[in-house]
């Protein structure tokens, strides 16, 4: 078996039961069950949700995206072999140290199998949670430029690139165009301020203004359960991104939960701390496949100014990357998810004939 066959590229394709179109995002495909489906699977696994929530398959792929494209390489390989299942063993590790300490229950209910989550529909917080422990990435570009106020947030002269900030950072974006807010551009990822969110909670999805002190409570302390899990494997947090919903539990009570993944290396710029102290960055993230596309086309311009996206586009198909880059790549996610969780990450040779197989028989959710 070549290695391109133990990739699960394209995962919209699978045989489960549903009775609406397959929503297929950059990384991830989402299977809406039937109302049947999601009833029986609540009352057979007693998952604690409302008895009619509706509930969809969630499967992961190794698909790499950045700059806004889908890459791939030679040989027919169109992913990055573990990536996958390297995602989603960090975010289920980081779910439920959330969950035993305290701060909030994510969307996941179960997970069949390591590329698969069954979740619960929640109704996401329209924000792009993000925060900073250090000036780096798009913060520096700007800051470099001669840019003070982030988010409304002053920042001090005098910083240095990759510096730790002196305090940890909320710095918030808009997730998805939102219409009708005064002084925030009709737009998806823009920056925003905690006056605009404060001033339009209702608008942010937010049931009350009090949540947002949730928010900005579970957020912080999700950063921090993180960042001090990483310092003790000698690994640096330095950024993040959370998004945040909610969900009502089998009594019928309404709670913001932590929803998409968190702590990845596709959410998060993570350094190695022996070299950060030597004065060097060395990425456990996505940030490192970033950075060798921008020394690997001789034009980086393309894949950073949003204006040539046609020309980004069609690099990106007309391009096949090295397997050597793609192996790289993989050693990354692959190493960081088994730092963090402490187990091996077996890779599986047919990832999507075992998980047809496991919802077959474990839930009856394929003819």
């Amino acid at each position: 078996m070549s290695l391109a066959d133990k990739v699960l590229a394209v995962n919209d394709d699978l045989p489960i039961r549903t009775e609406s179109a397959v929503h297929s995002g950059k990384v991830r495909s989402v299977y809406w069950l039937t109302e049947a489906d999601s009833r029986r699977l609540i009352a057979e696994k007693g998952y604690d949700v409302a008895a009619d929530a509706p509930l969809a398959i969630m499967v992961i792929s190794d698909r790499i995206s950045a700059f806004d494209c889908i890459w791939h390489g030679e040989g027919g390989m169109n992913g990055v072999p573990g990536k996958g299942a390297a995602l989603n063993a960090i975010s289920n590790h980081w779910f439920k140290l959330f969950r035993e300490q305290g701060l909030a229950d994510s969307h996941i209910l179960d997970i069949p199998h390591p590329f698969v989550w069954i979740v619960q529909k929640a109704k996401p917080v329209m924000i792009e949670a993000i925060c900073r422990q250090y000036i780096t990435g798009s913060m520096w570009r700007a800051y470099s430029k001669g840019e003070r106020d982030f988010c409304g947030i002053q920042l001090p002269e005098g910083l240095q690139k990759d510096q730790k900030l002196p305090e940890l950072l909320m710095t918030p974006s808009t997730k998805g165009i939102l219409k009708g807010i005064p002084g925030v551009p009709e737009a998806d990822d823009v920056n925003i301020t905690r006056d605009d969110i404060r001033n339009n909670f209702e608008a942010f999805n937010f049931r009350s203004i009090d949540d947002i002190d949730l928010y900005e409570k579970l957020l912080r302390e999700g950063f921090d359960v993180i960042s001090n899990a990483l310092a003790e494997l000698d690994q640096v947090f330095v950024d993040t991104k959370f998004e945040f919903g909610y969900v009502t539990d089998a009594a019928g009570n309404e709670k913001l939960i932590y929803m998409d993944e968190v702590g990845t290396p596709d959410s998060s710029r993570i350094w190695d701390g022996p070299a950060y102290r030597e004065g060097k960055v060395i990425e456990n993230s996505k940030e490192g496949f970033r950075q060798l596309l921008l020394g690997h086309f001789p034009d980086p311009d393309i894949l950073l100014n949003k204006d040539r996206m046609p020309e980004r586009q069609a690099l990106a198909r007309d391009n096949a990357l090295p397997e050597s880059v793609l192996m790289e790549v993989s050693k990354t996610y692959v190493g960081i998810a088994e730092k963090i969780t402490g187990e091996t990450l077996t890779l599986s040779d047919n990832p999507k004939a075992e998980i047809i197989a496991i919802l077959r028989d474990q839930y009856g959710l394929v003819d």
